[in-house]
């Protein structure tokens, strides 16, 4: 599998396909390879394996300030939107097929209606948005799941037992996210509290690890969503990440992260395409779902994705209607903006997941299992590999409003003066001599030059440039030295090891600088 993944990923780069798109659909052509099992999936390991890991990283790298100053619009997304989108689908299901219990129409929308966490990440790291946007399509990721979860629930509680309360479900519902919320902080105000005390850069980035998964289950095991638990948990230890890591594990533990995720990314579409093959076989065969359910499924399909176009379209009618009101708290998105955000609903594992743990007695579960796997397929073919040209069409444009205080070279600026005004205190010992004249001429010259560079960036951006491509050849050059005195045998390799690192930070800082 994880072959493929690397053969697959190579060939999506090489022409141009979204990642998620090519694992998809070579673990949909793998499923069928004669020789090959059939893959059963046991949806709730699936969720407890990848779901909280890939949460964790996701709020470990969102922009806290703007997940406060947005929540308003991704809980519109993430629990409006998914309780809108299940409505629709369960009355959508229900028409096609008047004989289907409501209860088992409500499932089906309650397993189709989140957007996934690890597809919108597949998609949205590989497309520019405007900050608003991304925050949204972000923010929604990592908290609509909880909804959906809630709702899928309750619709699988009442096909069972015949009983359903909407009072009871929305009552439900906010108790397990603050019960979420308490355990999340709990366990992230542990992880502050001691993360200084391991000392080992090793263990400390193997707890924080853990953290994910103690965080989903601990808050499953008190019934309570494991889902918000563990997204509260990353943006605690993300906030203080900070000042209570080193620049050494921040640096280890996201080269680990980052290839964690990778494999976990890939390994979901992977494992989505390999259990094609067992939905199809439940359905009958290939024939038989296209002719018995083919029309249902796309008819489904639109109303999933019309759904989610008339809940942004409609959120942004209100707040123009706010706006003329004298309410102007909020902008409006726009009709291109509503556009992009309508077209970015893929649905991945856990849609999968909750359609794979539907009861076997439950009625219509084979329908529910073949329409979740097929809009999977939908969204991620259709809308996974359309969404880079939505958003070229749409050429949004980040607003005056949105846009940061400080550029990075102001930024810069601020921070330079602040080590310089800290080395004129340092260089000079308490009798007023001064000990260390180079250091304080380094950083006063250094202070004054970013900040001229700071004012006049577009002037010095081309012989910075230029600079920094010095450096990369003079780093290029030491480094083939290095290993030819390693391999004459004139140094050992701690020495290569050693000298070794000090060109690779010089090589990543000059990378950095020219970016």
């Amino acid at each position: 599998m994880f072959v493929a993944i690397i053969a697959l990923h190579y060939a999506a780069h090489r022409f141009g396909m979204p990642p998620s798109v090519a694992l998809l659909a070579g673990g949909g052509l793998l499923a069928f390879l004669p020789g090959l099992p059939t893959i059963e999936i046991d949806p709730a390991l699936v969720l407890v394996i990848f779901l909280p890991p890939l949460l964790m990283d996701g709020a470990w790298s969102i922009s806290l300030g703007r997940l406060r100053r947005h929540m308003i619009g991704i809980a519109s997304l993430a629990v409006g939107a998914v309780f809108f989108t299940c409505a629709i689908v369960a009355v959508v299901t229900h028409l096609l097929f008047p004989s289907l219990p409501w209860a088992a129409c409500a499932a089906l929308g309650a397993i189709v209606s989140p957007p996934d966490a690890v597809s919108a990440r597949a998609i949205l790291e590989r497309v520019k948005l405007p900050r608003r946007l991304q925050i949204l399509l972000e923010g929604e990721s990592l908290l609509n799941d909880a909804s959906g979860l809630v709702l899928f629930r309750f619709a699988i509680a009442a096909g069972v037992t015949g009983a359903f309360s909407a009072v009871d479900a929305v009552g439900s519902f906010f108790l397990l996210a603050i019960g979420g919320a308490v355990v999340g902080i709990a366990v992230g105000t542990t992880w502050v509290m001691f993360v200084r005390r391991l000392g080992d850069e090793y263990l400390i980035i193997a707890a924080t690890v853990l953290l994910a998964w103690i965080s989903y289950l601990l808050g499953e095991l008190i019934h309570v969503s494991g889902v918000i638990a563990t997204v509260t948990t990353g943006l605690i230890m993300s906030w203080h990440q900070h000042t209570v890591l080193s620049a050494s594990t921040r640096m280890r533990g996201s080269s680990f992260w980052t290839v964690i995720v990778f494999l976990m990314e890939a390994t979901v579409f992977i494992l989505i395409g390999l259990s094609l093959r067992g939905v199809v076989e439940r359905g009958g065969g290939f024939e038989v779902v296209l002719a018995t359910m083919g029309l249902p499924i796309l008819v489904i399909l639109i109303a999933l994705a019309l759904a989610r176009f008339a809940w942004a379209f409609g959120s942004d009618f209100v707040i123009r209607l706010c706006n003329l009101l004298g309410v102007e708290r909020y902008t409006p998105l726009g009709f291109r903006g509503a556009t992009v955000l309508s077209w970015a609903g893929v649905r991945g594992v856990v849609t999968l997941a909750l359609a794979l743990s539907v009861p076997e007695s439950f009625p219509g579960r084979d329908f529910i299992l073949v329409t979740s796997f097929a809009i999977i397929l939908g969204t991620v073919l259709l809308q996974g590999t359309t969404l880079g040209y939505v958003i070229k069409w749409s050429r949004l444009t980040e607003p005056e409003s949105a846009k940061v205080r400080f550029t990075m070279s102001q930024a810069e600026a601020a921070m330079a003066q602040a080590q310089w005004a800290t080395i004129q205190t340092l260089a000079y010992d308490s009798e007023g001599n001064l000990i260390h004249p180079q250091l304080l001429q380094r950083y006063q010259v250094r202070a004054e030059k970013i900040a001229d560079y700071a004012e006049r960036t577009d002037h010095y951006t081309p012989m910075l440039q230029a600079h920094f491509d010095v450096v990369l050849q003079a780093v290029a050059t030491g480094r083939r030295e290095l290993i030819r005195l390693h391999r004459a045998g004139d140094i050992d390799d701690e020495t290569l090891h050693e000298l070794e690192r000090d060109l690779d930070l010089e090589e990543l800082s000059a990378i950095s600088a020219k970016s």
